[in-house]
This record gives structure tokens, C-alpha cells and sequence, in this order.
């Protein structure tokens, strides 16, 4: 009769459990984009693997199986005032996007897409809203160049400016990559961050939603009615 012999497989060192446990932190990150690129790299791969089946939902964007708290962040308002994020904007749906005013493609028209959307609602419907934009290049947006940028797309948004590491650190607590911001040999600004929108519901102040940089304007205006009205995700 032949022998068997049992061979026992080796144990996983503990450098390999703990890239393997990076590789699974790092796929519910969403993706990482630098202003100025036509075509982000896998600009939908990592949101998808945190969203769930939408099929059910009412709204069009996609809906986030994890749903997100506010961050904890206090920056300077366009009038150069303190704005605590998560308490002025407590019980009322807020749209929250990270990006920069010298950005030449993405920022402007997301934000742009977002203003012709909020345009298309009742004035009752709009005061419903916030639709706030932090700066991922604090040193060159300072309140005046902030404000002076989102008046062009919406009048009542509201813009947050101030030290670029809280901005990393609230952004990192939606799964939001900011990197800080490079000079190019030309004197423009390369700032890469996140380009995606995060929608939070006025019924418990969490990101329900999320929009990518490629979200069409009829679907902004499709779920931010939706979003007046508190209707669940």
C-alpha cells in the first residue's frame, strides 16, 4: 500500500497578512484623481465595490452601502468666518465635494453641473439644501478667490478654506484621497484629490449617496428634488 505523506502549507508571515488586509482597506477607497487628467484612472473601481444594488432606490445616483458620518470640520467660510461643517449643516441635505478653484476641468464642471441642477428647483426647495465645496489647495484659495469662483455656479454655496491636514484628515473619514497640492515648472497647480459628490440625508446627517466626476446633469436634477423633500435612500 502506498504512503501518504501530508505536506502542511507554510502559515502567511505577518508582512503578507497585513498587505493583505491593505489590499481589502484599500478597496472600499474611492478613487483618486488629478484635476487636469480627461480620464481619471479607474475612476469607478474602487466606489463600486462599497455601493450596493440601487435597483430599489428612488434616487438615480449610486447608493452607498456604508453610510458615512459628517466629518468633525471646522474651516474658514468665504466671509473669513468659522463654519463648523457637521453642526451648521445638521438636519438638512447637504452635498459635500472636495476639489480647487484653479482645477481646469473636473471641479468646475461638477460644481457647475450641481448649480444648473439646483437652479432647476423651487426657491422653497433650494434654502433645503447645502452644497458645500472644501478647498484641497487652502493656500491659494483664500476666501475672496473661493467666493468669487462658486458665485459663478451658485451664489448660496458654501465654500471652506483653511489647514490643508484637517482638510486630508475629513476627507480620509469618507474614504476621500487628498494629496497635497503641486506646483508645476509652469507656476499652475496640480491638486489630486477624490472627485466624487457624497450626498447626506437630513433624516440622520450620513452620506447615503455618492456621485463620480462623469455624473450626468439630469441626474443631479432627478435626485436633488428628491433630496428637498428628505425622501430615504
Amino acid at each position: 500500500m502506498a504512503r501518504t505523506t501530508s505536506i502542511a502549507k507554510p502559515r502567511p508571515s505577518k508582512r503578507s497578512r497585513l498587505l493583505g488586509a491593505a489590499a481589502v482597506a484599500l478597496a472600499g477607497t474611492l478613487a483618486l484623481t488629478a484635476c487636469g487628467s480627461s480620464s481619471p484612472s479607474g475612476a469607478g473601481a474602487g466606489a463600486a465595490r462599497i455601493n450596493k444594488e440601487s435597483g430599489n432606490s428612488p434616487y438615480q445616483g449610486s447608493v452607498l452601502k456604508k453610510h458615512f458620518d459628517k466629518p468633525d470640520l471646522t474651516l474658514s467660510d468665504t466671509a473669513g468666518q468659522p463654519f463648523d461643517l457637521r453642526t451648521q449643516t445638521a438636519g438638512r441635505a447637504t452635498l459635500l465635494f472636495f476639489g480647487y478653484t484653479s482645477c481646469p476641468d473636473v471641479c468646475p464642471t461638477t460644481m457647475g453641473d450641481i448649480g444648473v441642477a439646483m437652479s432647476k428647483l423651487s426657491a422653497e426647495d433650494r434654502k433645503k439644501i447645502n452644497v458645500v465645496f472644501v478647498s484641497t489647495d487652502p493656500a491659494r484659495d483664500n476666501p475672496t478667490v473661493l467666493r468669487t469662483w462658486l458665485d459663478s455656479m451658485g451664489k448660496d454655496f458654501i465654500g471652506l478654506t483653511g489647514d490643508l491636514d484637517k482638510v486630508k484628515a475629513a476627507a480620509k473619514t469618507l474614504g476621500v484621497l487628498v494629496e497635497d497640492p503641486i506646483v508645476n515648472a509652469d507656476g499652475s497647480v496640480t491638486s489630486s484629490h477624490g472627485a466624487q459628490v457624497l450626498a447626506f440625508l437630513p433624516s440622520d446627517d450620513k452620506a447615503h449617496l455618492l456621485y463620480m466626476s462623469n455624473t450626468p446633469l439630469d441626474t443631479y436634477a432627478h435626485d436633488l428634488a428628491l433630496l428637498a423633500k428628505g425622501v430615504a435612500a
